[in-house]
């Protein structure tokens, strides 16, 4: 991963204005959505705008296009007009298995990668078949309000009716180098509903946090940050073990490869982040 993905900012692809004010936030990456947050009569017009304005003024952040479903009567056109826009993603909602992926790869331009939305059981089912399915499939995007529904589940604190799914979805995307976003905290006025549940998910190995309102960027940005105590600590785990003669040792504990090798990526990140900052 070359890129930060602490925060991705689900932005409604038939709002203008909000698309504008999007290219000031510090977001790391942004949803143009086509599919659930717009109406179906403002369809073919936010296909437009999206396209329109998608290489335009949004500096380092990342620009995916969320496109309908390929099976509804907008699908087809949104992704033939998403690859002529070359967004640096496009957004697959309800990925069930690995076949439609890699029929929309052999059709893209340039840099442009393919994302999937994991939110169906039976693409929860088929994680590993569906992050193994192109070279340029790049990330997971947990969609756990459709996941919920369809289970007849419900939402709760910690997240456990759908605790499977996550981790599932996890362990595929790490088994193939994926990028794994996790979903949605949808009561966007409660900070500390939606900092408990960023650094769940920074607990579990998520990425980043996608997010419905601008208001929630800065902490999922904070959260999915390494702090400063972090980083300290991963640079003396690195020294230590690059001049031990034998055995490295931080505060008493022992030093392994593994431990490096988690040093060696929070240094990265940090630095992808300080990139992003300037």
């Amino acid at each position: 991963m070359t890129h930060p993905f602490r925060s991705v900012l689900y932005l409604p692809g038939s709002r203008e204005r909000v698309l504008e004010k999007a290219k000031g936030l510090p977001a790391d990456a942004l949803i143009f959505d086509l599919e659930d947050a717009v109406a179906p009569e403002e369809k073919e017009a936010a296909r437009g705008l999206v396209c329109g304005m998608i290489r335009s003024g949004y500096g380092a952040r990342k620009r995916l296009i969320r496109v309908n479903g390929l099976d509804t009567e907008w699908g087809e056109d949104d992704l033939a007009a998403a690859i002529e826009a070359e967004p640096d993603g496009i957004l697959i909602p309800k990925v069930d298995g690995p076949e439609v992926l890699t029929g929309i790869a052999s059709r893209l331009k340039g840099k442009t990668r393919i994302w999937a939305m994991m939110e169906t059981p039976l693409g929860i089912l088929n994680a590993k078949e569906i992050a193994g399915s192109t070279p340029l499939l790049e990330g997971f995007v947990i969609g756990t309000n459709d996941l919920v529904k369809d289970l007849f589940a419900s939402h709760t604190p910690d997240r456990a009716p759908v605790m499977t799914s996550l981790s599932l979805c996890l362990l595929a995307a790490r088994a193939f180098g994926l990028v794994c976003v996790d979903g949605v905290y949808n009561a966007f006025k409660d900070d500390d509903g939606l900092r408990t549940e960023c650094e769940q998910g920074l607990n579990m190995g998520f990425d980043g946090k996608t997010l419905i309102h601008p208001a929630q960027v800065s902490i999922a940005n904070e959260v999915f940050a390494p702090d400063a105590a972090a980083l300290e600590l991963a640079r003396r785990y690195i020294e230590a073990f690059e001049n031990a003669s034998g055995v490295a040792v931080v505060d008493g504990k022992i030093v392994e490869n593994l431990h490096v090798e988690n040093a060696v990526r929070l240094l990265a990140k940090a630095d992808m982040i300080a990139k992003m900052n300037n």
